[in-house]
């Protein structure tokens, strides 16, 4: 049986892994002053970084049109017999809930959506995981079961530098960025539920960066594992930190990723990241 994976473009995966591993992407938009781009496809990283530098309106952000999906699941019912789509939590975006509408739309075809429950590389853990397996000859179920495994290791950690650009996009409550805004602190945020909440509160970069750190090498003395860490526009300090923890965790294998144009838009520039899972 032929299985394809389908994720969307907030995976942020490099092209080559894309393309080795045959990984078919659908890109959410991103609208900045009023032109909309498909980030990843129209819009650079770079690119968007420097556009919304500045005291601009946020820009908005939506998830993929449910045509793009269906057009996309008939055209690989041609070669395969399954396909399964891994997609940015539901409790921050449509997306998911559109590709198990589209599923339902598309006859002749077996569609299993996941729902990662988080978004960019670390969903990308996911996506990688079922596309090896896909490739080895894996049945769907086999597929499913591995990634509600990978669930139960699964950790994502993150740090915005600036917590407005969560609030005014509806991502964290007021009072909890205005919290966050008085003490001048930079809080640990992770999933809950599929919806971003502060997971500690912490008073400066340098301290929230160790505490993570520090939660990775807890769960190392346990698993092996591998782990991405995540940056907004920051290649430096993110190369910086990976040298830093190869150094004390030579085992772990880390890969550097980015927030891309949608997931920086909710997160904004400086923002830092780090999720790993059970290899």
């Amino acid at each position: 049986m032929k299985t394809a994976i389908v994720t969307d473009s907030t995976a942020y995966l490099p092209p080559d892994i894309v393309e080795e591993l045959n990984i078919h992407t659908i890109p959410l938009t991103v609208t900045i002053d009023g032109h909309a781009y498909e980030e990843e496809v129209d819009l650079t990283t770079d690119d968007f970084y420097e556009k919304v530098r500045g005291e601009g309106p946020l820009p908005k952000t939506s998830q993929p049109p449910l045509g793009k999906f269906v057009e996309l699941f008939k055209s690989l019912k041609e070669e395969h017999e399954a396909i399964i789509s891994i997609h940015l939590s539901s409790g921050i975006s449509g997306t998911y809930a559109g590709a198990v509408q589209a599923g339902e739309m598309t006859e002749g075809i077996d569609v299993r959506a996941f729902d990662s429950e988080l978004s960019c590389y670390i969903q990308g853990f996911y996506v990688i995981r079922a596309a090896k397996m896909a490739k080895e000859g894996a049945t769907p179920d086999e597929i499913m079961a591995e990634l509600n495994e990978m669930k139960k290791t699964m950790r994502a950690y993150f740090m915005a530098d600036d917590l407005a650009h969560l609030q005014r996009g509806g991502r964290l409550s007021s009072a909890q960025a205005l919290i966050g805004g008085l003490l001048q602190v930079k809080p640990i945020l992770h999933f809950h539920n599929k919806v971003i909440v502060p997971f500690e509160k912490i008073r400066t970069r340098k301290k929230a960066m160790k505490r993570i750190a520090d939660m990775l090498a807890e769960d190392a003395e346990k698993l092996p594992l591998e782990a991405a860490i995540i940056h907004a526009n920051r290649p430096e300090e993110a190369e910086a930190w990976r040298q830093e923890l190869s150094e004390r965790l030579p085992d772990i294998d880390f890969t550097i990723s980015h927030f891309g144009p949608v997931i920086g838009t909710h997160l904004g520039e400086g923002s830092m990241g780090l999720g790993w899972v059970k290899r």
